[in-house]
């Protein structure tokens, strides 16, 4: 399993990186892989691996893409390789890579990462939602100092979190137990994202809704995305289980911390604010939400593409049907699509379809300031690490 010989040391690391590597001379190669993950750096197009292969042998090829410091590594080969087969996600080192460099960037492969200063955070949650329903400070902290489920009180399971998985945990038994928990936390955990790629847990619901999930069910959604196998499971499906119109994977990448499409949306804004002089931020939301359903005001996008409707020979209605399909694959097919890059291109240079969304992240857990954009060049960086390590033995 050898990339051919390449006598200068530049193109040889460029093979590597671009995937060549992982199939024995002679080996035939499996089917077409998404265009974002097809090009190599030497003109050749990258395959997924042979379907001959058994399926021991792709957990051994899996195996060798896994940074070496992780623990258990055949575990993790095995969550992989089970996700992948579920949702058949063709198997092959740039797929693989893919869903490894988000393990390794959200969770250095641990399955339920520690995340510092849990204890603060917490804690500033439940003022918060006491302040916001009217709770006496007496009566929240009388009640943390009684005894919880695990024997130990509230208040000393909060001084010792480290994990969401505890922090989960923690606000489903003070929901359950607690005299004023019911008011406070009924539908309501702060806990929304978790697990070794730190998948949206709305998502998860979502997803077994639509698909069979492959393991059983012990408890709540939740809390199969705070395991391994289930973070692996979920996180491959948001990255990986849906077609994108990128010629790149760092897009594929912005979309996972953005969401799905978020990148060809951007893409949309740029050139409806080229088109009406109106400046829009590119970050990928093109309709205003209340409770996860599209609010009746419109966005600063829908107002500007009202404004050209004439130009556009659309009606309003029309504008919001199409507006309504964001977060489909369907979107980029629309007729208002479609007529917005056309009259913006009219005259000037194609624009591209996609765009890197301009977020600034922000969360209880992050400390610094970070963007879409950095989360989408660091994972790919170690995504090109990973397609270097598939030249491994």
């Amino acid at each position: 399993m050898r990339c051919h010989r390449l006598t200068i040391l530049t193109a040889t690391l460029l093979a590597t990186l671009a995937g060549c590597s992982l199939f024995e001379e002679g080996e035939e190669e499996g089917g077409a892989l998404p265009p974002d993950m097809a090009r190599r750096a030497d003109g050749r197009t990258a395959t997924a691996w042979p379907t001959s292969l058994a399926e021991a042998d792709v957990k051994k090829r899996i195996v060798r893409l896994i940074p070496a410091y992780a623990k258990d590594r055949q575990g993790w080969a095995d969550d992989l390789h089970t996700a992948f087969k579920t949702l058949e996600v063709p198997h092959a080192t740039q797929t693989y890579c893919a869903a490894i460099a988000i393990i390794e960037q959200e969770s250095s492969f641990q399955a339920d990462p520690g995340v510092p200063g849990l204890p603060n955070i917490v804690r500033r949650e439940l003022d918060n939602r006491a302040g916001r329903y009217g709770v006496p400070s007496l009566l929240v902290n009388a009640a943390l100092g009684k005894k919880s489920p695990d024997g130990k009180s509230y208040n000393e399971r909060i001084d010792a979190l480290k994990t969401e998985k505890q922090v989960n945990a923690l606000f489903e038994d003070m929901t359950g137990e607690l005299p004023f928990g019911r008011q406070l936390f009924a539908d309501y955990n702060p806990v929304r994202t978790g697990g070794p790629m730190q998948v949206s847990i709305d998502f998860a619901a979502q997803q077994v809704r639509e698909r069979n999930y492959p393991y059983p069910m012990e408890k709540k959604v939740r809390d199969e995305v705070f395991t391994r196998r289930g973070g692996v499971y979920f996180g491959s499906a948001i990255l990986l289980d849906y077609e994108v119109p990128y010629d790149t994977i760092t897009y594929r990448f912005a979309d996972f911390n953005a969401g799905r499409y978020s990148s060809r949306n951007a893409a949309f804004q740029l050139a409806l604010g080229k088109l009406t002089g109106k400046p829009l931020a590119p970050d990928g939301d093109l309709m205003r939400y209340e409770n996860g359903q599209p609010a009746s005001v419109p966005s600063s996008v829908e107002e500007a593409a009202i404004g050209i409707a004439r130009q556009l020979d659309m009606s309003r209605p029309q504008i919001r049907r199409d507006l309504l399909l964001e977060k489909t694959a369907t979107f980029g097919r629309s007729p208002l699509f479609n007529r917005v890059f056309e009259l913006a291109e009219k005259g000037a240079k194609p624009m591209r379809r996609q765009a890197l969304p301009q977020i600034d992240l922000k969360s209880p857990k992050i400390s610094r300031k970070l963007t879409t954009e950095w989360f989408a060049k660091r994972v790919e960086g170690r995504y090109r690490t990973c397609l270097a390590r598939s030249s491994g033995r």
